[in-house]
């Protein structure tokens, strides 16, 4: 393929974390492939009459460098029907501004590779996803039904509470078997959100830590584990949890290997996936983050993988 031309739906890179940004590390090495890079943001994205036009600025430079590591040009509009490949890159959370950009990226298959599907993420969010493999999982309940929380809770004694579609570790909490403030916590969210709630039953196995397993076309190609900082239940590194290496157990590749072809026939194809002690937690499909963390803890080179598989796919 003559021409190597991406775009990428993503927050601004102008802001992001050179060190720890999955998005802008695989940004970069698209560039030093010598892809042209372009950026957008969902609110620059649009239909017009039947054509899916970005209003994007191309990189000229991208560096690892602290205060410096990006040039953007001016804005223009680009019909992204000529470009070799698309990213949907944006965090979440996950609402019906994601659902609709992924509608119209949708019109783009199969000419254009868009990646990961946005039929496919529109299709499988994060905590929804993850309870297609209920024996891969621990017990969890997504309700909007206050009487259905308390019961489950019952049952299972302390748990975890978080919003459906929610990202980074916000809004989620650990809420004892005795903790009279349930009640509350429920209102909070039947207030806060239009969507149901999540109920987990706690793995106390969290304080070990929580393990990113990160795959690439259904298969595992790295992992991290992200210990919650003392007193903290939540281990995201958004909210202070700290990156160390391991290596993936039986059990790890067990769910690897189940989930596995089920992501590769959806095309989501950068996926990372969150294990607790024995059991699954989140599914992210979205903007799976962990890429750095593994190269630097000694593992593969997650975004020169991508590319090759990229590249494969395309014939570039």
């Amino acid at each position: 393929m003559a021409n190597r031309r991406l775009a990428i739906q993503m927050d601004p890179i102008e802001r992001v974390d050179i060190h720890a940004d999955t998005t802008f590390d695989l940004a970069l090495e698209a560039f030093s492939r010598g892809w042209e890079v372009w950026t957008f943001s969902p609110d620059e994205l649009s239909l017009e009459s039947g054509r899916v036009i970005a209003r994007a600025r191309r990189a000229s430079k991208l560096e690892r460098t602290d205060g410096a590591h990006v040039e953007l040009g001016e804005p223009q509009r680009l019909n992204l029907a000529g470009m070799s490949a698309i990213l949907i890159r944006q965090d979440p959370p996950f609402d019906m501004a994601y659902v609709t950009s992924a509608l119209i990226l949708e019109r783009l298959a199969p000419e254009v590779l868009v990646l990961n599907d946005p039929r496919s993420i529109r299709d499988a969010p994060e905590k929804l996803f993850v309870a297609n493999f209920p024996d891969l999982t621990p017990p969890t309940l997504i309700t909007r039904d206050a009487e259905a929380a308390a019961a489950f809770r019952a049952e299972h004694g302390d748990v975890v509470m978080k919003p459906l579609y929610g990202n980074g570790g916000a809004g989620v909490f650990k809420v004892a078997a005795d903790d009279g403030n349930f009640s509350a916590f429920c209102e909070m969210f039947s207030e806060f959100y239009r969507e149901p709630m999540v109920v987990q039953k706690f793995l106390p196995a969290v304080s070990a830590g929580d393990k990113r397993i990160i795959l690439l076309d259904g298969e595992a190609v790295g992992a991290i584990n992200r210990i919650p900082r003392p007193g903290e239940t939540r281990s995201n590194m958004h909210v202070g949890g700290t990156a160390a290496a391991i290596e993936m157990n039986a059990r790890d590749q067990e769910i690897c290997d189940r989930i596995g072809p089920v992501l590769s026939e959806r095309g989501l194809a950068l996926v990372g996936i969150d294990v607790i002690g024995d059991w699954m937690t989140e599914i992210n499909v979205t903007s799976p983050t962990g890429v750095q963390e593994v190269r630097r803890f000694g593992g593969a080179d997650i975004s020169a993988l991508f590319w090759d598989w990229v590249e494969g796919r395309l014939g570039a």
